[in-house]
């Protein structure tokens, strides 16, 4: 993760010093790519990486789920249809890969059960709204927002077996709500645009084992999906 971020960002750099980055970004720069904002369609790809997080509620508070999160990855194509100036409309699929970790009150003496390791690989499909301010030499910041749908590859949704044989189960699809802003770069032959993005579950994704006063999920009311989208995209 970390040789791809400094591969990106060097990219950037050889980029920018190429031209010269009071060329570039001054106060009376070399507008590059004029009209590329005037297709009525194109095509990009982005790749990033992700944290993603669960937000439980409970039927009684005050035994929560601790969440250990980490940092995951993120691949996918861009496709822009131009409305307006100002308006765009994008689909963004992409393959996401993320890992949490649960762990459970009441199990100080059994570790095995005191933890899960809840591996995830989404495919991920969000329709966007993109609301682009005037564009100032080369650069264009933008906001934002929409919709998706996520399918969970690793969810276990069909499998008998719970957490009493050690498998947590998740729901495979999703829906979600998205918001996020980012900026618009303009180089001599592409455009890069790097951004963040807040992803909003809205369903319940826990599946609950058999047993209903389940030490795992007994008292789990509702489990949504929380995560933070960096991405770095290319046109």
């Amino acid at each position: 993760m970390k040789k791809i971020i400094v591969l990106v960002f060097a990219l950037f750099a050889i980029q920018s010093f190429g031209q010269g980055p009071t060329k570039m970004f001054g106060r009376d720069p070399i507008v590059n790519l004029e009209n590329f904002d005037k297709q009525r369609v194109h095509w990009g790809y982005f790749l990033g990486f992700n944290i993603y997080d669960f937000k439980f509620d409970y039927e009684n508070p005050g035994q929560d789920i601790q969440v250990d999160k980490t940092t995951g990855f993120n691949v996918g194509l861009v496709g822009n249809l131009r409305l307006h100036e100002f308006i765009d409309l994008r689909f963004e699929p992409g393959l996401y890969y993320t890992q949490r970790d649960l762990n459970f009150v009441g199990f100080e003496d059994d570790p095995l059960n005191a933890k899960r390791e809840v591996r995830s690989t989404y495919i991920h499909f969000p329709l966007l709204l993109k609301f682009s301010s005037m564009r100032t030499g080369n650069i264009r910041p933008y906001l934002t927002g929409g919709v998706s749908r996520t399918l969970n590859l690793s969810s276990n949704f069909k499998s008998r077996d719970d957490n009493t044989q050690q498998r947590f189960r998740m729901k495979q699809w999703t829906n979600n709500y998205e918001l996020g802003f980012g900026v618009d770069l303009y180089f001599e032959y592409f455009k890069f645009s790097p951004s963040i993005r807040g992803v909003f579950g809205m369903d319940n994704e826990i599946i609950p084992d058999a047993d209903p006063n389940s030490p795992w999920t007994g008292n789990v009311t509702s489990m949504k999906t929380r995560a933070v989208f960096i991405n770095f995209t290319f046109h």
